[in-house]
């Protein structure tokens, strides 16, 4: 039997940084909210976006889009989680045992379900738009798994460097861009995704040795960075991604979303202090801990949930009103209600994938096959993101980084990487 969320709670030691898993739990309940606000499903089954339909809603993403907060929260984590187990192969074990394992779990359900579907002929409609979209927040996990991989070697480079590490990724970041905008070099921003998001990262790493001691000028510097490049730059205002734009802020990042997170940084440093009196509470305390367990699987199931929702109300016949609508708000508190216990019924089914299970020894040697594996599992999980659960059978494919890739292919890397991984974790030195 488990240890509860009680028993987890009490026995918190006096040191951990409470804060930063009240910001983990936060920042992904945010995105999950987001997400179920801003699918606005139309009565033929069509999937649109919230966004795109109130553009002047867009603004509310300098708020709300959190990422950069889950990602920073996780460069604080994983500074600490390698200096406690420097070994490569068993530190990434360890860490992406809670990710992994109920990520594949995701992948094998909804890869039996999409080959179900499309034997029979049931992938059209609505359905056939759900098994592309379920699958789009797997490029979180892909990016999460490219931050515990660079891990060992960019913590080197703070501990000798400090700030200057972070400003060589920043400062790759602004590279990136010029080449992109003013020089039109192919392919470029997608180094990106490694720049902005390894950068904001870094800033963890920052906060796990006290190094961000004025949250208000990182907070200030953002925001200001950020404004004058959506003001006087090619950037769009939204900081999540909007269908049929030509520039995103979100995929390929670009250094307005790198401004951004400085802002939303410095913002929830500056609220650390309140913040750390909230989750001291005893009852704030344990919530916080019984989500941190179910936190991930509750994360990859959240849309199956709403888009769930959503059929059933179009099978049942119930009319759904056009998005933005007076009588579309009225909805959203019992569609959301629906769709949270929708979510906490997958949950139940599904928690135990991510439970903890007993760590590898600590002389796993692994390390090469570890990279490998991580690599393998990265690219078959942002692979998978791109294609979505459709079209299994008919060779359908996306391209990642000008590389076609098919979902059967992405289901397959992100197992095997998995297996590697798992594997390198129970390799013993000789």
């Amino acid at each position: 039997m488990g240890i509860s969320a009680r028993e987890l709670a009490a026995a918190t030691p006096a040191t951990r940084d409470r804060y930063v898993d009240l910001l983990r739990v936060a920042s992904l309940a945010v995105v999950v909210l987001g997400h179920w606000l801003m699918a606005a499903v139309t009565a033929d089954g069509q999937v649109g976006n919230l966004l795109a339909v109130v553009p002047e809603l867009q603004v509310v993403t300098w708020a709300f889009q959190v990422m950069p907060v889950f990602f920073f929260v996780g460069g604080f984590s994983h500074a600490l989680a390698h200096r406690s187990r420097p070994r490569y192969a068993a530190f990434l074990r360890a860490r992406l045992q809670r990710l992994l394992r109920p990520t594949v779990v995701f992948v094998g359900v909804w890869g039996a379900a999409a080959l179900v579907l499309q034997l029979s002929g049931a992938d059209g409609g609505l359905t056939g738009v759900a098994l592309r979209l379920v699958a789009q927040p797997l490029w979180f996990i892909g990016i999460y798994l490219a931050m515990v991989a660079f891990t060992p070697p960019l913590l080197r480079l703070h501990e000798r460097w400090g700030w200057g590490a972070f400003g060589a990724l920043a400062g790759g970041a602004v590279a990136v861009d010029v080449l992109r905008f003013a020089a039109d070099v192919p392919f470029v921003e997608f180094l990106n995704f490694a720049f902005v998001w390894l950068a904001v990262h870094q800033l963890g790493f920052l906060r796990a040795d006290g190094m961000i001691r004025r949250p208000a000028l990182l907070a200030a510097a953002g925001l200001a960075g950020a404004t004058a490049l959506v003001a006087l730059g090619p950037y769009p205002l939204s900081m999540v991604g909007m269908p049929g734009e030509k520039v995103s802020n979100m995929a390929p990042p670009t250094l307005a979303l790198l401004c951004h997170g400085l802002w939303l940084v410095g913002a929830v440093e500056l609220l650390r202090g309140p913040g750390a009196r909230f989750v001291a509470r005893a009852g704030v305390w344990r919530t916080v801990v019984a989500a941190n367990g179910i936190a991930m699987t509750a994360f990859l199931w959240h849309l199956t949930a709403m888009l769930g929702v959503y059929g059933a109300l179009l099978g049942l016949g119930v009319g759904l009103p056009a998005p933005a609508s007076a009588a579309w708000w009225a909805q959203v508190p019992l569609r959301f209600a629906a769709a949270a216990v929708l979510t906490a019924l997958l949950v139940a089914v599904f928690r135990r994938f991510e439970a903890p299970v007993p760590a590898a020894p600590a002389t796993g040697a692994g390390g090469p096959l570890a990279a490998l594996g991580i690599t393998l599992a990265l690219f078959g999980v942002l692979g998978l993101s791109l294609t979505g659960f459709g079209g299994l059978l008919d060779g359908h494919a996306a391209t990642l980084i000008a590389v076609p890739v098919t979902a059967p292919v992405a289901v397959g890397l992100a197992l095997a990487g998995w297996l590697l991984v798992e594997r390198a974790g129970r390799v013993r030195s000789r």
